[in-house]
């Protein structure tokens, strides 16, 4: 049956051994929408996500993603989504060509197909003259963007992308932003994780994960109304406060 939501999650945890790392969390995303998954660092974010993208199971509770039931159809729930981590998921001992044919053919696409996304995709990012350079030449802020693009090869319905901006400079983060828009514009569903608390005011909805759980969820300007701060950084530091 088809849903408004493009991911369901009700009361999913994760331990390990007596340590609870994702505790009883529940919430939806809807389709098309830019979700913010925000908290510090150690806060559960990436554990939850890798539950997910269905490379860890869940020790209780259920979701569905795409669709399909990340505990019984995780196969299923990899080939509907795109993902890029924190290691910006390429090898950087191919060149940015042999790697967008590499995923593509571990995404299924055809060789002609390949070959069309390889020139769309260079053409989009002006690397014309990069294009047989091997990735590790690549400044941190354009690998993060061949990423994302290769992320997207097989048009994924949902990206899942996780501290897509870390470590690079305010201009790069703001471009890579643009590029989540232009994305989410054509109908893809963005869920992002991060640290950064100015982020939050580029999503539609934020939640917030304190110690596994979440502890606020909604738009930021909702957020920010709620806790009577002028930004999210300020809605993170009263929320830390009052669970101290």
């Amino acid at each position: 049956m088809e849903t408004k939501n493009a991911i369901l999650v009700k009361n999913l945890s994760k331990r390990f051994g007596d340590f609870t790392a994702v505790n009883a969390i529940t919430f939806e995303v809807k389709k098309g929408e830019i979700f913010g998954f925000l908290g510090a660092n150690g806060a559960g974010k990436t554990t939850a996500m890798k539950m997910l993208i269905g490379i860890s199971k869940p020790s209780e509770g259920t979701a569905t993603v795409a669709g399909f039931d990340v505990k019984t159809q995780s196969e299923a729930v990899k080939k509907s989504i795109g993902y890029m981590s924190q290691r910006f998921t390429l090898y950087d001992d191919l060149t940015i060509k042999e790697n967008i044919a590499f995923f593509g053919g571990i995404y299924g696409l055809s060789n002609e197909k390949i070959k069309e996304k390889t020139a769309l995709l260079i053409d989009e990012l002006g690397l014309h003259d990069k294009a047989s350079n091997l990735v590790r030449s690549l400044p941190l802020g354009w690998k993060q963007k061949v990423a994302f693009s290769v992320a997207l090869l097989h048009e994924p319905k949902i990206v899942f992308l996780d501290e897509p901006t870390g470590g690079v400079d305010p201009i790069t983060r703001r471009q890579f932003w643009e590029m989540i828009y232009r994305e989410a514009n054509k109908g893809t569903t963005i869920f992002v994780t991060t640290h950064y608390m100015d982020e939050a005011e580029y999503c539609d909805r934020v939640s917030i994960m304190v110690e596994g759980k979440i502890e606020a969820l909604d738009s930021p300007k909702k957020l920010k109304k709620q806790f009577k701060v002028d930004s999210m950084n300020e809605v993170f530091l009263k929320l830390a406060r009052n669970i101290e």
